[in-house]
């Protein structure tokens, strides 16, 4: 079982007609299409930051988990193509192992314990640095330094899986996006209770970063944002399970 996520970013002129298309077309269409290799179909909307977080390569539309049993075979396979949006959103993409390959802090809490604002980060290493070497300063140095994170009680991560996935259904020709191979390396979440809590731990007093040689943005994350490092922020329980949820657009 792997699981995909999909971060997203439209122009918030758009809002309207893309989520009209998401909940009357894109969202029955997989689920009914795929629902046989799918366990879960989960949406969410994402959470408006507060202005300084924005910088942080912030995707203020939807962010789609699909936890696939396996993936069916790519292209239309006796199906229409799918319903274009009425315009492309910018996102980010990948395939990861269900379950975090790391697991750094956290995880002894009960849900009533805590409230959780979710920050969702991808991020990419610099063409030309081996994702070896670059673990080892995430794993052995950066991941040490974030749990120090005054406000941060909750801290995993993902590989992502590098191989190229084809994306199961078919756009019709000229629609850009088919393909899952993305080059992004890893997917965080960092779990805080407020964004009083994230401002503290991220712009007011953040813990000593050390940077690693081969970075080429000088300043925390040391990745470029909307680039290299893309995020968003989520509350704990999805907006919509499609698997779920039978629910016309009206």
């Amino acid at each position: 079982m792997i699981k995909s996520i999909a971060i997203h970013d439209i122009p918030l002129n758009h809002i309207a007609a893309v989520e009209r298309w998401y909940y009357r077309h894109h969202g029955p269409e997989i689920a009914r299409r795929f629902g046989p290799w799918l366990t879960r179909l989960d949406s969410y909307l994402p959470v408006s930051p507060p202005l300084e977080a924005q910088a942080y390569g912030f995707h203020n539309w939807r962010v789609t988990e699909a936890w696939w049993r396996e993936l069916p075979e790519p292209g239309a396979q006796g199906n229409f193509s799918f319903t274009l949006p009425p315009m492309p959103a910018k996102g980010a993409a990948c395939f990861v192992p269900v379950q975090p390959t790391e697991d750094f802090m956290g995880g002894q809490y009960q849900p009533h314990e805590k409230n959780v604002l979710r920050w969702c980060v991808l991020f990419r290493y610099p063409a030309g640095v081996s994702a070896e070497e670059a673990d080892r300063w995430f794993l052995d140095v950066h991941a040490k330094e974030v749990i120090q994170q005054p406000g941060l009680y909750r801290f995993f991560s993902y590989r992502v899986i590098q191989q190229l996935m084809p994306l199961p259904g078919t756009w019709p020709r000229a629609f850009e996006g088919k393909i899952v191979g993305s080059g992004w390396h890893r997917l965080c979440e960092l779990w805080y209770e407020n964004f009083d809590d994230w401002r503290r731990s991220v712009i007011e007093a953040p813990p000593e970063y050390t940077r690693p040689s081969w970075a080429k943005y000088d300043k925390y994350p040391f990745f470029e944002p909307f680039v290299d490092f893309v995020s968003s922020f989520l509350l704990e329980r999805p907006t919509d399970e499609f698997l779920r949820d039978a629910r016309g657009y009206v």
